[in-house]
């Protein structure tokens, strides 16, 4: 099984609706991609929290369905 791009940014935008989400293919075979995500909700949170927040919103995809996901997550002001 694998997982679209747009079905990545949907699910992050559910969880942070205010957030600016840049999903980008790094391989052909959507199961591996790089998310760029910035959200107010990150405010105060360090970086691991940030991820992990990111993580859950994906649902337990992470590992399964979605093999590799490159974070980068930054708190909005």
């Amino acid at each position: 099984m694998a997982m679209a791009a747009g079905e990545i940014e949907k699910l992050i935008r559910q969880a942070f609706p205010d957030a600016e989400v840049e999903v980008t293919p790094l391989a052909e075979d959507n199961d591996h991609y790089a998310a760029m995500v910035v959200s107010s909700a990150f405010k105060g949170k360090t970086r691991v929290q940030q991820h992990q927040m990111v993580y859950e919103a994906l649902g337990g995809r992470m590992g399964g369905v979605l093999h590799a996901l490159s974070l980068q997550t930054a708190a909005k002001d």
